[in-house]
Order: C-alpha cells, then sequence, then structure tokens
C-alpha cells in the first residue's frame, strides 16, 4: 500500500529541549533550584536551525513542529521582546527556505515565571485574563509564515507532571489543584484551537495517549484502569467531541461551542500501561526497554488508534509524536518500522490517519534526565543515525 497522498512527514522538538530554558520560565527557576539538570543551550538549535532544517528536508520530513517559548517572547506581563519576535520570524523563515512547513505550538509544559507565580492555569481569573492575549499575539505575529499549529502539548499529561505529585514545577501534590489545572488547562487548549482555526490553517491537537491493559480481575486493577481512563481520555474526548468537559469529580463544564475544534486530532505515543493488583507495571513484559525504563512496542499505537476510531469516528488523525530514548539505534530503527506498519495497517482498515511525526529530530535536552537519553534520528554533533533511513524511503517513496 502507498501513503495516501499529501501525507504528513515531519519531526518534533520543544523551545526549551531545543534552545535551553528562557530565564523568565519557571523551568529556569527550578534548574537553579536544583530540581533539574542545567538545560544550557538545549541542543543547539538557535544557532544551527538553517542547517537543521536543510537536515530534515535531505531525509524527506519536510514538516517540523517547533514551539515559541511564551517566557521569551513575554518575559514581563505585558512587556513583549520584539528581538524575540523577529527571531523567531527569522528562523520560520529560514525553514521555508529549506523546504520545510513549520507547525507552531505555543506552549510545550514550560511557562513564563510571571504567571506560574500568579497561579497559572489553576487559577481561572490569571489563565483567562492572560492566555487569550498571548495567543492573539502569536497568530498575529507569526500566523503569516506558519503552516499550521499545534497549540498546546500534552494537556492531558501536564496536571499530572505539575499537580499530581510529578517532578515537574510547582511540583505540588494537591487534588484540588489538580482539578482546577486539567479544566483550565484544557479549556485553554480548545480555546486556543478555535482562535487559530482563524488563521486558516490547519489546527491539530497533542493529547499524550496510550492504553491501559488489565493483567486481572482484581477490583484495585479495574479501579486504576478507569483512573487512567478519565484522566487521559474522558476529560479531553467530551469536550471535542460533545462540548463537555468533565474532571475527575467536579461539576460538568459546559462548552458547546468548543466542539469540534480540532481539524485532526493529533497524540504523542510512547508506551502502553499494563496493571497488576491496582499497580503499573512494564508491559508487554517480554519487550526491551528503552533508556527512560518502560517497555517499548508499537503494539499500543494500534490500541490508541482503534480506540480513537471508536470514539471519534471519521475524524483525520495525526501521530504527532512517537519516537523512544535509547542508545541503540537498532531498537530504534526496529520500532520505527513496527510503528510504520501499524499505522500503513490502520489506514488499510480505514483510519483517516494523516501524517507522521518522529520525536525528535535532534536529540535534545531530556528534562530531568537532561543530556544523557537519545531520541534523535540525529546526534547532536548533527551525525545522520542509520535509523534515519527508516524514515527516508517511506517519505521519499
Amino acid at each position: 500500500m502507498r501513503w495516501p497522498e499529501g501525507f504528513i512527514w515531519g519531526t518534533g522538538a520543544s523551545a526549551t529541549q531545543a534552545e535551553g530554558a528562557a530565564p523568565a520560565s519557571d523551568w529556569h527557576a527550578w534548574e537553579r533550584l536544583g530540581r533539574a539538570p542545567a538545560s544550557g543551550d538545549g541542543n543547539g538549535f538557535a544557532r544551527s536551525y538553517a542547517a537543521d532544517f536543510a537536515l530534515y528536508a535531505g531525509l524527506g520530513l519536510r514538516h517540523h513542529r517547533m514551539s515559541v517559548d511564551w517566557a521569551r517572547l513575554e518575559p514581563e506581563p505585558g512587556r513583549r521582546d520584539r528581538a524575540e519576535v523577529a527571531r523567531y520570524r527569522d528562523v520560520l523563515r529560514a525553514a521555508a527556505d529549506a523546504g520545510i512547513t513549520p507547525w507552531l505550538c505555543l506552549l510545550h509544559f514550560t511557562l513564563p515565571a510571571w504567571f506560574a507565580d500568579d497561579g497559572g492555569f489553576a487559577d481561572e481569573r490569571t489563565w483567562r485574563r492572560r492566555w487569550p492575549d498571548h495567543v492573539e499575539f502569536v497568530a498575529d505575529a507569526f500566523g503569516d509564515l506558519v503552516g499550521g499549529w499545534q497549540p498546546v502539548n500534552e494537556p492531558n499529561y501536564y496536571p499530572w507532571i505539575a499537580y499530581g505529585g510529578g517532578p515537574f514545577p510547582p511540583g505540588r501534590d494537591d487534588p484540588d489543584e489538580f482539578g482546577r489545572v486539567s479544566e483550565g488547562i484544557h479549556l485553554a487548549t480548545a480555546e486556543a484551537a478555535r482562535r487559530l482555526r482563524a488563521t486558516g490553517r490547519p489546527v491539530a491537537s497533542i493529547y499524550g495517549l496510550s492504553t491501559a491493559v488489565a493483567l486481572d480481575d482484581s477490583a484495585a486493577t479495574a479501579a486504576r484502569i478507569a483512573e487512567h481512563r478519565a484522566d487521559h481520555w474522558a476529560s479531553w474526548l467530551g469536550l471535542v467531541r460533545d462540548g463537555v468537559l468533565r474532571v475527575r469529580d467536579r461539576p460538568p463544564i459546559e462548552a458547546p461551542d468548543l466542539a469540534g475544534v480540532f481539524d485532526m486530532i493529533g497524540f504523542s505515543y510512547y508506551r502502553t500501561v499494563g496493571v497488576r493488583d491496582g499497580a503499573p507495571v512494564g508491559y508487554p513484559s517480554g519487550a526491551p526497554r528503552s533508556d527512560m525504563g518502560y517497555r517499548v512496542s508499537a503494539d499500543g499505537l494500534r490500541l490508541v488508534l482503534d480506540e480513537l476510531r471508536r470514539e471519534l469516528p471519521g475524524t483525520p488523525l495525526l501521530v504527532a509524536e512517537y519516537g523512544v530514548g535509547t542508545a541503540d539505534d537498532g531498537l530504534r530503527a526496529a520500532y520505527l518500522r513496527d510503528g510504520l506498519a501499524v499505522v500503513r495497517a490502520a489506514i488499510a482498515d480505514g483510519a483517516d490517519v494523516r501524517g507522521f511525526f518522529h520525536w525528535t529530530g535532534v536529540d535534545n535536552y531530556e528534562w530531568l534526565r537532561g543530556h544523557d537519553v537519545s531520541f534523535g534520528l540525529i546526534d547532536r554533533d548533527r551525525n545522520v543515525r542509520p535509523s534515519a533511513a527508516v524514515l527516508r524511503r517511506e517519505a521519499l517513496g
């Protein structure tokens, strides 16, 4: 089977991971507190973006999702840094010059410190006052140079890592804050998508998706799987399909104008969650491990695609992130071949999958692991790894 006409082949990256933490960001403060390794200049993208784009184009990966760092654009509330705007416009022009279509992300985990200090997405007064201004500013400043939008990275995952006992700032574990930030970031994401569609460019989500597989029939396992479903699937599904946001046991929020705001439902996939006796376990048990510690298997990608087709029949889908952190490039190549086979089979079965973005192009800063985990098709010295040939063959035919 040939890939559909116009199938999107791309790479993904984030501002902090590729450029290093912005001095005015909450992540920079987190590093200074010793809660994360120093990000430095990320992978040097701010210097080498033109050459990086040329490498991607040579591999046939002619779409690139990047983020603009809110804390660089607006280091203080209401003060925009025009030099940073100009710099990002230069980056976007360089992408076009290399034949790369850029997709822009407005938020990839890190926040301006002033926004975070004022409550961030856990405080509805704060985000409703500040977030729409940021969205409007980015749309006006860069809309003429982008080919598409992926507004917020993994809004269903962010509450867990920041307010569910996870290791990202502010590093709290508070059920009420978790609920409020879940509501806030889901609504903010959908409202950004609605505004960005007005630019005439396609808009895709980036939900972090996995399925939870029961490995026994205990009540504890059933409860854990139901919790996973509620937090990672049901909330955003209800919002974008039905216009109703439901977060845990909080009252539902009616938002009918936010149903159908995405042109494509995009998602990241990394692993499948096994549950035994109510606790997560590596799954499938015989699969190799990534350098991040989880089992590596493409089978769960088909589970996610099947679930999306059941819940959102006829909706265009986008694999917005797929990759593995490993020093074993043979494993990366095998994982790519397996994942592409899954996508090809899903398309043959009728799934409307529009594209595939690999995470990432060039090895980058990996949050709490620093620079010791390799996700790239290309290393930080800009040597193209053999695994890149797997995508090159498919993208260039």
